[in-house]
């Protein structure tokens, strides 16, 4: 019988290769584009074999999703801090800011690119990518919203609505230069300054009016 400490170990050096392939795979598809990559490629930036890369993924659109799968778990583990019983005003800039700073931090954009690249050719993908790492994040707001809309600290209609609104106000001037590669990241002066002017924006709109 193999003792459990060989079997934990094969399944930590199983995971490790995974790990492996999927950082290789990832240099090369941010580097070539879907199209350009190829499994040649991808084993070689990997350090592995292409019949050890063909053991762990199928083909390389198995792998772009195994990527994307990856990404939207990484993205899931930022720690946005919405306690509903914090002030509005302070949760609201720290979220913008954290929230800008995770999808503008140096090679942050590319796999956001290449999603958008391959969405209409791979839609599947696409749509796994919007609901597991950008609709989750609104859904994420809207609830703090929602919370606050009932002690009437907001006045809200649609607070599905005034989330997604909330984000892109926070990535004005800054997430589009940097996705297409027109500006580099923008330093966390800038973010700060961005995303303050969205939330005094959004307090003008949705502030819950003295009686």
């Amino acid at each position: 019988m193999v003792a459990p400490t060989s079997i934990r170990s094969l399944g930590e050096e199983d995971s490790a290769k995974r790990r492996q392939i999927l950082d290789g795979a990832r240099r090369v598809f941010m580097d070539l584009g879907f199209d350009g990559a190829s499994m040649n490629e991808i084993a070689r930036a990997a350090g592995v074999s292409k019949g050890t890369l063909y053991v762990y993924f199928a083909d390389k659109s198995r792998l772009f999703e195994a990527i994307v799968e990856d990404e939207a778990l990484e993205k899931g583990k930022i720690a946005y801090n919405l306690d509903p019983r914090r002030d509005v005003e302070i949760t609201l800039r720290e979220f913008g800011q954290t929230y800008i700073g995770s999808i503008c931090r140096p090679g942050g954009g590319s796999s956001i690119r290449t999603v958008m690249a391959i969405a209409e050719r791979m839609p599947d993908v696409g749509r796994q990518f919007y609901a597991n790492v950008l609709a989750k994040t609104i859904n994420r707001l809207a609830e703090y919203l929602q919370a606050h809309v009932q002690p009437h600290d907001l006045a809200i209609d649609d607070c599905q609505l005034a989330a997604a609104q909330f984000l892109q106000m926070c990535q004005a001037t800054l997430f589009l230069p940097f996705v297409f590669q027109a500006e580099p990241a923008p330093s966390a002066e800038r973010i700060a300054r961005v995303v303050d002017s969205a939330t005094r924006m959004f307090l003008k709109m949705y502030g819950a009016k003295p009686k």
